[in-house]
């Protein structure tokens, strides 16, 4: 299953630069994942200080 961020994204940008595939854009007030690139490999959830990014 892709991640999904959460309503606790506060825009910092950590997991776009963290994520491999590309799959993560800076969305309307918080950064979203695209799933069909999503690789689900966790990456974004390591970097992320706030825990936004979620297994769906």
């Amino acid at each position: 299953m892709a991640y999904q961020i959460s309503d606790d994204c506060i825009s910092c940008g950590s997991c776009e630069s963290a994520c491999p595939c590309g799959a993560i854009s800076e969305g309307d007030g918080k950064y979203v994942i695209d799933a069909d690139m999503c690789a689900d490999c966790g990456s974004c959830a390591e970097v992320c200080p706030v825990g936004a990014p979620q297994q769906a």
